[in-house]
């Protein structure tokens, strides 16, 4: 069976596990920690990064940071992964879901601006299969009625857009915050673990006394205080040494991951376009401010039916596909909360969209033989 994902080691994983533990130190914090955060500082330019247990855990940080609370609204897009809003609601805010584009799952910012309120306090792009969202439009968006943005990153590492401007600027970089993931299925793994990064400077000190538990005990270790105490809300966001040792392991591979999981994608997309021409399928949608970090490669049907009868069809052929989200608005959850707009574009995404296997040690042409004796 061809799984859908694999999780990649690059050899010295365990070999930092055992130099962190021989360090003494495994609480977090430590030296691994602080490689992996200079790592995305200076290759990115974010200005303050924060490693954490889990993106959804940044994401939680990201929303008690931004204050929003109970009468405040955030506009999340239907279309992602429970946490992109499940870390508001935790504050009392109202998730107001927006559609996406008719051609890709990415949030509409026609569809924010009419969603803007006088409730409004945060607006959430999330940046699906790691392609940017349309940043100089939803940043202009925020601007004009004094919005914060926080940037769900999860699957958008070494992802980047282009302005206006010309200037192309790394996804996560563009928002006051923003998060990523390292999970299993991601690019690079740490098995659970996530990242804030904070850009703007007006919340820095606050986020990592949210990432200690509400301490200043950052401050204390870098001897700015002589003593370190409960200062504010937080909790436990901070991973161990073991979770940063197996990171960095990652990161010190990521151009050749990275490459190599373009190869693939690049190989499905010449592959595939032959099917796609004649209406099996839709392929996806890269706008031109976009680049493509190749975390995942994904096919749009006509339809549910469709849908449902090419991933059974694969699964004889011993390929595994996945279905992804189905709409937050529709969910057992929120359903009764959502004020009942349609959001047609992330209804049809939720019942037509495929993902196909991506990891750095598929064989693409496997899934591509198989796809071939299904839609023949």
């Amino acid at each position: 069976m061809t799984t859908f994902n694999k999780p990649y080691m690059t050899g010295r994983e365990t070999e930092y596990i055992r130099l962190a533990v021989e360090s003494g130190k495994i609480s977090g914090n430590g030296i691994f920690t602080k490689r992996c955060q200079a790592f995305f500082e200076e290759r990115y330019g974010f200005r303050k990064c924060l490693l954490t247990t889990s993106c959804t855990d940044a994401l939680e940080m990201a929303a008690i940071l931004t204050g929003v609370g109970p009468g405040d609204e955030v506009i999340v897009p239907s279309y992602t992964f429970v946490s992109s809003a499940l870390a508001f609601v935790r504050q009392g805010a109202k998730i107001v879901f927006c559609d996406s584009f008719r051609d890709n799952p990415n949030i509409d910012p026609v569809e924010i601006e009419k969603l803007v309120s006088s409730r409004t306090k945060v607006i959430v792009p999330v940046h699906y299969a790691g392609v940017a969202c349309d940043m100089d439009a939803i940043m202009d968006i925020a601007r004009r009625h004094d919005l914060l943005v926080v940037e769900d990153a999860a699957q958008a590492i070494d992802s980047f857009y282009t302005g206006k401007d010309g200037v192309r600027r790394p996804l996560g970089s563009i928002g006051h915050l923003a998060a990523f993931s390292f999970h299993e299925t991601k690019n690079i793994i740490s098995g659970e673990g996530g990242m804030l990064v904070v850009n703007d400077p007006r919340f820095i000190r606050r986020a990592e006394i949210i990432w200690e538990k509400g301490t200043n005990r950052a401050e204390f270790f870098r001897g700015e205080v002589n003593k370190y105490g409960w200062v504010d809300t937080g909790s436990s966001f901070l991973p161990s040494e073991i979770v940063a040792a197996f990171l960095w392991a990652q990161l010190e591979n990521l151009d050749r991951i990275q490459a190599r999981r373009r190869q693939i994608w690049d190989s499905y997309h010449a592959q595939l376009s032959p099917f796609a021409a004649r209406g099996e399928f839709s392929l996806p949608d890269i706008p031109g401010y976009a680049t493509n970090n190749a975390h995942m490669f994904y096919l749009v049907f006509p339809d549910l039916e469709k849908r449902t009868k090419f991933i059974g069809d694969m699964k004889a052929q011993d390929v595994q596909c996945v279905f992804h989200y189905l709409a937050l608005h529709a969910s057992a959850f929120y359903a009764g909360k959502h004020d009942g707009r349609a959001l047609p574009n992330c209804d049809r995404f939720a019942d037509c969209l495929v993902r196909m296997p991506l990891f750095y040690e598929l064989d693409p042409e496997i899934v591509v033989r198989a796809i071939s004796k299904v839609c023949s």
